[in-house]
C-alpha cells in the first residue's frame, strides 16, 4: 500500500497519448495533461442549478488546450456540450422542443442585445414546466460570430440574445485578471472565456449565483495560474493597442478643448 496516499484519496490514473507517450499523459478524469491537472480544483460533487447550459463548441476550439468547455461541463451538474458551428433542429434534443431560452452574445448594431441584468423570465414562451436554458458559444470570436449569425434563424424562434453589458470595443482585450501573462487576447475589453461568461450569467440567473460564480471563477483561476507557468508573457495585438492610443489621444484633445 502506497504510504503517501490516504485513507478516501481519489487518484486518478495517467492516460498515455501519443505519440507522446513517453513525454505525456492526460488525467483521466478532468481530461487535462497531468502537469495541469485542476481535479484538486473541481467540486466534489457537480454543483447543480436550475438552469441548463448549452454550449456550441466549435469543432477547431474543441481541440484546444486552453478550451474551458470540458472544465465547465465538469463542474456543472446540467451543462452539456455539443461539437458543430451552428445550432438547428435535430441538433440538440434539449432544443427541439423550443424551451425558454437564452443565449449569449454581446449586442451589435444589427443584432441587440438585452443586458442579462434587465432579463425577465416571464418575458419568454413557456411549454409546461420547461425550465430556462442558457446557451453559449466557444470558439474563437470571428468563429463565434460565425456560429451566432449562422444559428440565429433558429434560436430566434424561442430564444433571446443577452449580453453581460460589459463589452467595449474601444478598450483591448484582456484576461480574467489583471496579468501580465495573458492566455488568450480577448478581441477587446469586457469580452471573456466562455466559462467566465456562464459564471457571470449564472450569477444573475441562479437563487445561490454568487455562490456558483465564486466556485466557477476560482476552478478558471486556478486553471490561468497552472497554465501560466509554462507560458511567456503575451504582448497586446498591434491594431488593438493602435486603436487604444488614438482612444486615449481623443480623450486628451478632448479635455484640452473643454479647457480652452
Amino acid at each position: 500500500m502506497d504510504p503517501e496516499r490516504e485513507e478516501g484519496e481519489t487518484h486518478h490514473l495517467p492516460i498515455p497519448t501519443s505519440p507522446e507517450t513517453h513525454r505525456r499523459s492526460i488525467c483521466s478524469n478532468c481530461r487535462r495533461p497531468n502537469s495541469v491537472c485542476l481535479c484538486h480544483a473541481l467540486p466534489a460533487k457537480p454543483i447543480p442549478t436550475t438552469t441548463r447550459i448549452l454550449i456550441l463548441h466549435h469543432p477547431q476550439e474543441a481541440k484546444h488546450k486552453l478550451s474551458t468547455t470540458p472544465i465547465l461541463t465538469k463542474s456543472l451538474l446540467n451543462a452539456t456540450s455539443i461539437t458543430g458551428r451552428r445550432l438547428r433542429r435535430g441538433k440538440s434534443p434539449l432544443l427541439d422542443h423550443s424551451p425558454p431560452a437564452i443565449y449569449l452574445f454581446p449586442s451589435t448594431t444589427s443584432s441587440p442585445a438585452i443586458n442579462i441584468s434587465d432579463f425577465k423570465l416571464s418575458e419568454l414562451k413557456r411549454n409546461g414546466d420547461d425550465g430556462l436554458v442558457l446557451i453559449a458559444f466557444d470558439a474563437t470570436w470571428k468563429h463565434a460570430k460565425e456560429m451566432v449569425k449562422a444559428s440565429e434563424g433558429y434560436l430566434s424562434k424561442f430564444a433571446v440574445r443577452v449580453c453581460l453589458g460589459m463589452e467595449d470595443e474601444r478598450v483591448s482585450g484582456g484576461s480574467i485578471y489583471d496579468s501580465e501573462l495573458i492566455l488568450r487576447k480577448e478581441p477587446f475589453g469586457g469580452c471573456v472565456s466562455t466559462m467566465e461568461a456562464v459564471a457571470r450569467a449564472l450569477r444573475v440567473l441562479e437563487p445561490n449565483g454568487i455562490e456558483i460564480e465564486a466556485s466557477l471563477i476560482g476552478i478558471l483561476k486556478e486553471m490561468v495560474r497552472l497554465q501560466a507557468g509554462f507560458l511567456k508573457p503575451m504582448n497586446p495585438r498591434p491594431k488593438l493597442l493602435k486603436m487604444k492610443k488614438l482612444k486615449e489621444v481623443e480623450e486628451c484633445e478632448s479635455s484640452e478643448n473643454e479647457k480652452l
